[in-house]
């Protein structure tokens, strides 16, 4: 049986790689258009929105095939669902752009994506006035170009998709983790190893469904490795390699090693009160946020294959919050 999808939206088609064949089409959909949740995609097949080849696809559990080419209609948005983002004037950091990838160091502070009580001030704001119309939609109109995202606390690089092909090629590296991230973190504590790492299933939390924890009903495998870099006396640095993406995963799993983030209100809370220095107290509270920063990325551009890196230097106030630690360090 044929199908013709509607016109009156847009149409994202993806190839299934070899290491998800064999999978639900719920969870492979959600693995390369991450912004689509796997229960929107379920809610897509049983409207008939999503077609494997030319056929409908009839249950979320049906099994697909390496190669086989999924479209994903997405309806357009209607003046009943939400307004559309609107550009708005940003000052956005650009690393690298071409007609097909965009790279930026976001700030620390800035939403990725419109949320509740976030509707304005956004990374996608942002990016809808410097690029317009030419960013992929795989993700939906509210997060145009996004296929991976930083919390509003992390600085760092972000890769961003200009088209829909761009988008495909790029969460197919996502999902199989052949995108190298490095995260500058600074931690409560210092590591009795130089290195480690952390291979614990992460999920929701049973009793703080804000935070992410292994006490979860719903647990997502999740590997991190990490090496000491410089000790700050009570504190380290960290430099810090996530092989999977969850939320909050890097946060997570240091808290899990009790070498929790500082400035982490969600995972630590006010811990910085209970430092003794007066000086180092006062650095980490008016710090503000998670000490996290994604300081290198490197990826196959998603149209010619060439291997790229990225680097952004260290933010203003993370190396303020080091400057006062080393002192801190060093008085005799």
């Amino acid at each position: 049986m044929q199908s013709k999808l509607p016109n009156n939206g847009s149409n994202h088609r993806v190839t299934v790689p070899d290491h998800l064949a064999r999978q639900r089409i719920d969870r492979v959909l959600a693995t390369l258009l991450p912004d689509l949740s796997r229960s929107k995609i379920q809610r897509l097949i049983a409207s008939g929105h999503v077609v494997i080849g030319e056929v409908p696809a009839v249950k979320p559990s049906f099994s697909v095939g390496g190669g086989q080419q999924i479209t994903v209609f997405l309806p357009r948005r209607t003046p009943a669902d939400a307004d559309e983002p609107r550009p708005q004037a940003l000052d956005l950091d650009v690393i690298y752009e071409d007609n097909d990838l965009a790279v930026i160091n976001k700030p620390a502070g800035l939403v990725v994506h419109r949320g509740a009580g976030q509707h304005k001030e956004t990374l996608v704001n942002g990016l809808l006035h410097r690029y317009g119309k030419t960013l992929s939609q795989c993700g939906g109109s509210d997060r145009p170009g996004i296929v991976h995202r930083l919390d509003k606390g992390t600085s760092g690089i972000m890769a961003l998709a200009r088209h829909d092909e761009a988008h495909a090629a790029l969460a197919c590296q996502f999902a199989a983790r052949t995108v190298e991230k490095q995260y500058a973190a600074v931690v409560y504590g210092c590591p009795r190893a130089s290195s480690g790492d952390i291979d614990l299933a992460i999920g929701r939390d049973r009793s703080n469904r804000t935070k992410i924890s292994s006490n979860t009903n719903r647990p997502r495998d999740a590997f991190t490795r990490w090496e000491f870099v410089e000790d700050l006396g009570g504190f380290a640095l960290l430099d810090v390699w996530p092989k999977t993406g969850r939320t909050h995963q890097v946060r997570a799993h240091l808290e899990a090693i009790h070498h929790p983030c500082v400035g982490d209100l969600k995972y630590v809370g006010a811990q910085w009160k209970s430092v003794p220095d007066g000086r180092a107290r006062r650095a980490i509270r008016d710090f503000d946020r998670p000490g996290l920063h994604s300081s290198r990325l490197r990826l196959d551009h998603p149209i010619s294959g060439v291997r790229l890196e990225f680097i952004a230097p260290l933010p203003t106030d993370f190396e303020e919050l080091l400057r006062t630690l080393r002192r801190v360090r060093d008085e005799p």
